[in-house]
Order: C-alpha cells, then sequence, then structure tokens
C-alpha cells in the first residue's frame, strides 16, 4: 500500500480527496499540508511514497515545491492535480519533477483508480498520444454512440470508480451480466478496458448531469466541473 500525503490549503479538496481514498485499499491517507507553511522536508518526514500537489491559485509556488520535494527525494513520486491540461503546464510539471497531471474536474470515486494507474504507467501521456494510439475515438454524444440507458448507467458508474460487484448490487442485475454490459459499452467507446471507458466518460461529458456526481474542486452536491477529466503522465 502507498502512503500518500496532498498538499492543499482548500478544504473542498480535502473532502473530497478523502471521500475518493476512503476504501483504504490501494492508499494510506497520511493527511494534508498547507502549501503556504509546508516544506519539501516536512513532506518527505512524512514517509509518504506519492504527494499530490494542488496547483490552488499559485502554480509558480506548486511548481517550486515538486522541484523541491524531488531534490529532497527521487523515490518521491510527485502528482500535480490541476485545473486544466495545457501543453505549458504539463511541461512546467514535468520538467519540475511531476511523474503525472491528474485534472481536478475528475470524480472522487475515480480518484484513487486513476492515480494507482498513472503511477504504474498504464495511463496515457497526453491527449494528442490518446488521438494517435486510437484508444479514444473522436468526440460523440451518447445517442451517436447507441448506448442503452441501461450503458449508460453502468458507464457512469464505473466512471464515478464502483466496482464489478457494487454495480451488480446497485442495479439489482447479476455480475456476469455487468460483464457482458461492460462488453458492449467498450466496442461501443472503441476502448478495451475500464480506465479506457472511465477516461471516455469523463473527457466526453457523459458524467454531466448525473446528481452524485462531483468533481474534486466541486463542493458536495454541486454541479460536476465543465472540464475533461484527463491524465498525463511523464514516462
Amino acid at each position: 500500500m502507498r502512503r500518500l500525503a496532498v498538499v492543499t490549503d482548500n478544504p473542498m479538496m480535502v473532502g473530497a480527496i478523502r471521500a475518493g481514498m476512503c476504501d483504504g485499499r490501494a492508499f494510506q491517507l497520511l493527511g494534508y499540508l498547507d502549501p503556504r507553511r509546508t516544506t519539501a522536508i516536512r513532506i518527505k518526514d512524512t514517509g509518504a511514497d506519492v504527494v499530490l500537489v494542488d496547483e490552488a491559485n499559485c502554480p509558480d509556488r506548486a511548481m517550486e515545491l515538486i522541484r523541491a520535494i524531488k531534490e529532497a527525494s527521487e523515490e518521491i513520486a510527485v502528482v500535480f492535480l490541476a485545473m486544466q491540461m495545457e501543453d505549458e503546464m504539463l511541461e512546467r510539471a514535468f520538467d519540475a519533477g511531476a511523474s503525472s497531471v491528474i485534472l481536478k474536474a475528475i470524480h472522487p470515486g475515480a480518484l484513487a483508480t486513476f492515480l494507482e494507474e498513472a503511477l504504474k504507467g498504464n495511463i496515457v501521456h497526453a491527449p494528442s498520444a490518446i488521438r494517435a494510439s486510437g484508444e479514444i475515438p473522436e468526440t460523440l454524444s451518447t445517442e451517436q454512440l447507441c448506448l442503452t440507458p441501461r450503458e449508460l448507467g453502468i458507464l457512469r458508474l464505473v466512471a464515478a470508480g464502483a466496482a464489478n460487484s457494487e454495480i451488480a448490487q446497485q442495479l439489482w442485475i447479476t455480475r456476469q451480466t455487468v460483464k457482458f454490459h461492460l462488453s458492449n459499452i467498450y466496442r461501443k467507446l472503441g476502448v478495451s478496458n475500464r480506465t479506457g471507458a472511465c477516461y471516455y466518460a469523463h473527457l466526453n461529458g457523459i458524467m454531466a448531469g448525473v446528481g452524485e456526481d462531483v468533481g474534486l474542486a466541486t463542493p458536495a452536491g454541486g454541479p460536476a466541473g465543465s472540464e475533461a477529466a484527463l491524465v498525463a503522465s511523464a514516462s
């Protein structure tokens, strides 16, 4: 289990990340540090293997902290939480030493999955790489995709971080039926696995309008962010 520390001064981020890490299966959440008061040495002393650094309102300060963390310990993986996935911001974050960048519009329930896959190197590197690989097709509406209401519901649950057993229990169907629907969803989306489907749902706004859908940067119960929930990796 990886030990995770979070650098943010946003109470909403604290609550969203805590909700996203509540199962405790992949990450042990050590705590939160204020970016205005913490130092790289203090972060290293927490014993964290992974550090989430929030862009907050001062990306320059965040970049300086990322660079200092990597100078203090090359063993710590640093993930940058950004509001927008812009090429310039990606380059700055990776140059500073971040191993991955995650948009804060991602659903809290999917955070642990995206973070784990990014740290394993299983997440595509950048939006341009996605198109080149063919893993994510051009943007299509739910009508164009011809997803049935049941498939759309399952896709939304997958993108919210639900496991097959949880989906089956919530929809009163068997896990085998969930797998059957997922295979159809993958085929229609043009993806090969759960991560690709989750990515597609966030990227194309399929989560929009779901009452319980909130991004990391959105207050609980509020509307979901409009940004695409992308993940980029430096490796």
